[in-house]
């Protein structure tokens, strides 16, 4: 079920917020246990099966943790690192073989020229994020991050609350411990909340929605071996950067809107990324719940940066190559995360993007961040490393039809509109401007209130008058 469809905007969001806030407050345990049904209910509304694969997570997540927590209290440290050992690798393994194992598979049979006649394994939406957030309630027991759960359906809420269940941001059991029990609804948060999903909704519907038109003709028709010009191929990468932002930073603030309404505090997950001036600070602000959790519980573990030149390559290679295999199993991914791995080991070594602050240097090295982020995201959105290429060659004039062509014109008039918005409010532009207005001015409270009601209105008529309504971050 996704956020941005009329199911889940007329039915289930209102049935649920209305029979969570009929029951007492002081029913903890009541609205806990609903949210979990619903979260259960939400995740199978798609293809039911796959709530087996969350429950079986559920169950060993929750027991491992105990165990953890009960071999701590005994001071066995070997035992619990034998503990952790073996949650990583049921964890993995679970990803491993709805995930990769048909693209492992595919890999031997095409080295050594023998068929193994594996079925096609169905991906379950969003297990790469609740397999991370799994781990993390482990690792976070073990740290001393957050205090173990002794009923096991807490341990399910945290898991398949469904605000952030198939997209994230991946939350960290360490951030919401605390609040799973003891947290405190208020009318202050639900409506920064309601108003907050609304800002992820019209980016996702509007914004998003539009520009993956854009971006799908071009790769589409550039996979089918038509030849584009080299303004039309651009336009396309650029839709794409805008499209997958847009689709996965609006969902990310729908995730964050509906856990505040339920009293649920989740950490920012993007940070107007495209107006970074190096690939490092670019990761500092896009997906940040995924760059913190391999910081975490990846490359602080290896060392992190406080080792020998050699091995602090070794640490950032493990993490980018983890990175890519996480996105995807998928040559390209893998080359995407590589890629960026190289980048990062320049900048760490050298520093370039520190050393000059003029006017002209900063402008550079924000050519420079969107350029490489710009190729990244053309092997991001490639179907083969083959594709990839050729596209990219396409954008520098090999094998393109000409400078700008007739379609190239008709699209850029379809999106020139969208363009500039997306370009807006992927800087901190409408942050700043109602930072410069007056507080506590009715008027511009009343025309605030109506341009969000018109932008919800304009939004939900968007999905219902279109059946176009993709979603990137379902394939992860």
């Amino acid at each position: 079920m996704l956020f941005s469809s009329t199911v889940f905007i007329y039915a289930f969001l209102p049935l649920t917020i209305a029979i969570y806030y009929i029951s007492p407050r002081k029913w903890r345990k009541i609205r806990n246990y609903f949210l979990l049904l619903v979260s259960l209910f939400f995740y199978g509304w798609g293809e039911p099966k796959f709530v087996l694969v969350m429950l079986l997570s559920i169950v060993a997540n929750y027991g491992f943790a105990l165990l953890v927590d009960l071999c701590k209290k005994k001071k066995k440290p070997r035992l619990c690192k034998g503990i952790i050992a073996l949650t990583v690798v049921f964890n993995l393994s679970i990803l491993f073989i709805y995930k990769y194992l048909n693209f492992t598979a595919g890999i031997f049979e095409n080295v050594f020229g023998v068929s193994l006649g594996l079925p096609k394994i169905l991906l379950p939406i969003g297990i790469s994020f609740f397999t991370f957030q799994a781990m993390s309630y482990v690792l976070d027991v073990y740290r001393d991050r957050g205090a173990v759960q002794k009923n096991i359906l807490n341990v399910g809420l945290y898991i398949s609350f469904f605000p952030q269940l198939i997209a994230g941001p991946i939350v960290r059991y360490e951030t919401v411990a605390e609040e799973i029990n003891n947290r405190k609804e208020t009318v202050e948060d639900f409506f920064e909340g309601f108003l907050r999903f609304i800002y992820g909704f019209a980016k996702k519907v509007l914004l998003s929605n539009n520009f993956a038109i854009i971006a799908d003709r071009a790769f589409d028709s550039a996979a089918a071996g038509d030849e584009l010009s080299v303004a039309m191929s651009w336009l396309g990468a650029i839709s794409y950067a805008f499209q997958i932002f847009f689709d996965f930073g609006g969902y990310s603030d729908m995730a964050i809107g509906l856990g505040r309404m339920f009293g649920f505090h989740f950490l920012e997950n993007f940070n107007y990324p495209y107006i970074s001036r190096s690939i490092t600070e670019f990761w500092r602000r896009w997906h940040m719940s995924l760059g913190s959790w391999f910081r975490d519980y990846v490359y602080f573990p290896l060392g992190g940066s406080r080792v020998n030149k050699p091995r602090l390559i070794l640490n950032l290679f493990v993490v980018w190559f983890l990175t890519g295999v996480w996105h995807g199993a998928n040559w390209t991914f893998i080359l995407w995360g590589l890629i960026y791995f190289v980048l990062l080991v320049i900048e760490k070594f050298t520093g370039f993007y520190k050393k000059d602050k003029t006017l002209l240097s900063k402008v550079l090295l924000s050519i420079y961040t969107l350029f490489f982020v710009l190729m990244g995201w053309v092997l991001f959105r490639a179907t083969s490393m083959s594709n990839a290429f050729s596209y990219m060659l396409n954008m520098f004039g090999v094998g393109a039809n000409g400078f700008t062509d007739p379609i190239f014109f008709q699209n850029l008039k379809q999106i020139g509109f969208w363009l500039v918005i997306g370009t807006l409010f992927s800087t901190p532009f409408a942050k700043k401007l109602k930072e410069k207005l007056p507080r506590k001015n009715i008027l511009l409270d009343i025309l605030f209130c109506i341009v969000i009601v018109l932008i919800f209105i304009i939004s939900t008529a968007s999905i219902v008058s279109s059946s176009y309504n993709p979603f990137i971050y379902f394939n992860f």
